[in-house]
């Protein structure tokens, strides 16, 4: 249960850069372990709009978002962590929530400050709870981790409701707290970030939203300039989904142009093959249990 904690834990210790692609289902997170990166993290917007079908606005459930990481983080080697929303609830509620989620193997999890039903924190209308009360569900999350290595991480989303000022009070006090890393969400600036980490005194995290693109709300920020800063880790949330939603919008207008011609297209540009496919999700492993466990002429004929 707490292995991949452990190596989370260690590479923060370590002093190494992290950058975690947020993931949503299983290919997402295989292609981030095949690509070569130490961790991933699961994007709770992600979750909620391909799981559900739905914004990011609160409406996914505890149950649903814990038994989807469980899914999540059992299918690689590499650490994941996972975005627990506001802790669902209480305090109380908290204890609950990050033991579930430490039961379900991941090595980390991020609560945030909102006011709930939550949102999108690059969305407008955001609102958050007092600090004394976030205080209490840090409190709360790290004396229910029964590894101490399981990462608290402790999101403000203070900056468009406070201000700067306001999300480094916060950041300090949620550190003094136990949170073993802080994430201000929707930084406006390199300042914004330079006096987050001046603040908190333990890591920092910061979401880079699409990674290869810009956005309205937080800038892209070089890494070299994310570590002269201080920066320990950025999250990429918005990257994979969006790639996924414009290939998928590509083959799709492709297959309209077969569908209205009547002639065949062979776009392999546009398409991974059934092999690669079967590569990533480890079909040849499969085949290789089978061949030592199962009769294959009897599976084959039923009898």
């Amino acid at each position: 249960m707490s292995e991949n904690a452990r190596k989370y834990r260690a590479l923060l210790n370590s002093g190494e850069f992290i950058v975690s692609p947020g993931v949503y289902d299983g290919y997402s997170v295989r292609l981030v372990e095949a690509a070569g990166f130490k961790t991933a993290a699961t994007s709770g917007a992600a979750i909620s709009n391909t799981l559900l079908g739905e914004p990011d606005a609160g409406v996914m459930g505890l149950s649903e978002n814990v038994n989807h990481c469980r899914h999540i983080a059992r299918s690689v080697g590499i650490p994941v962590t996972a975005d627990a929303d506001t802790g669902y609830g209480n305090p109380m509620n908290v204890h609950y929530t990050v033991q579930m989620f430490e039961e379900a193997g991941v090595a980390g999890v991020n609560i945030e400050d909102q006011i709930s039903p939550k949102r999108c924190g690059h969305m407008p209308g955001k609102d958050v709870i007092p600090a004394a009360e976030f205080i209490k569900k840090i409190e709360a999350a790290c004396m229910a981790r029964r590894d101490d290595a399981l990462v608290i991480c402790a999101r403000t989303d203070a900056i468009a409701v406070e201000g700067i000022e306001g999300a480094c009070r916060r950041a300090r006090a949620y550190a003094e707290a136990g949170a073993d890393m802080i994430f201000a969400d929707a930084v406006r600036s390199e300042d914004d970030i330079a006096r987050i980490v001046e603040a908190a005194r333990v890591p920092v995290t910061v979401n880079m939203g699409f990674g290869i693109r810009s956005r309205p709300t937080t800038p892209q920020i070089p890494i070299p300039r994310l570590k002269a800063l201080g920066v320990r880790r950025i999250s990429l949330p918005r990257m994979l989904p969006a790639a996924a939603v414009y290939g998928m919008r590509e083959a799709l207008k492709v297959m309209k142009g077969v569908v209205a011609s009547g002639e065949p297209v062979d776009r392999p540009d546009l398409l991974v093959s059934i092999e690669d496919i079967m590569d990533l999700m480890g079909y040849e492993a499969m085949r290789a249990r089978e061949a030592r466990l199962l009769d294959l002429d009897t599976v084959a004929t039923g009898h």
